[in-house]
């Protein structure tokens, strides 16, 4: 960062850093025993499409990757469009299994970095549910942020969000995951694959 940019008060943009992943699985405990969602075992990437037969063919490699997984416990990955015109893929493991989960995650995002293709990277996110009252929950990764966030829909299928549960979240994961302080970028991913994951 040079001077002109401490004068303008801009920042350096962090660097992605994929291993963040690697917390969730811990995080995972920590949410499960201090608020009672337990995790669903679906888990998504979100990504800008983009046109063109090498963006097809990295699409098809993550797929080939991710469903040669013969310990999946669970149905191939699979993409879908959202109203935006942003690219899902949903990933599927055993609700008991996040490390799985979260090394496939991980795999996705770096193919995708690897290739050129790391400015069409959005964010990552792991579902929970809770055991009580069956209620959603999301931790969110922002992949140019390197950080995370919880997000929390409100169970009566409206697009609203319960921000007493993410400010509880975020309070319960402060030593587990490096939490965005900047409560704008805590993003609405409404209807996101994985978000709500498989009913017990």
């Amino acid at each position: 960062m040079g001077l002109l940019d401490v004068i303008l008060g801009r920042s350096k943009p962090v660097r992605p850093d994929l291993d963040q992943l690697f917390s969730l699985p811990s995080a995972a405990i920590t949410v499960q025993a201090g608020a009672g969602f337990t995790p669903t075992g679906t888990g998504s990437v979100c990504f800008a499409s983009v046109e063109g037969g090498s963006f097809d063919r990295l699409q098809q490699e993550v797929r080939d990757l991710l469903d040669a997984d013969t310990g999946r416990g669970g149905t191939p990955v699979e993409y879908t469009k959202d109203a935006y015109g942003y690219t899902w893929l949903l990933v599927r493991h055993t609700a008991d299994d996040t490390a799985s989960l979260v090394n496939d995650l991980h795999a996705v995002n770096t193919l995708l970095q690897d290739a050129g293709f790391g400015p069409q990277l959005l964010c990552s996110l792991v579902g929970f549910r809770a055991t009580s009252d069956h209620r959603a929950l999301a931790l969110v990764y922002l992949y140019k942020r390197g950080t995370f966030y919880p997000f929390a829909p409100l169970p009566d299928g409206t697009e609203r969000r319960d921000n007493a549960l993410e400010l509880q979240i975020r309070a319960l994961l402060a030593d587990d995951l490096r939490i965005e302080s900047d409560l704008a970028r805590w993003f609405p991913v409404w209807g996101a694959p994985g978000l709500a994951g498989p009913r017990p």
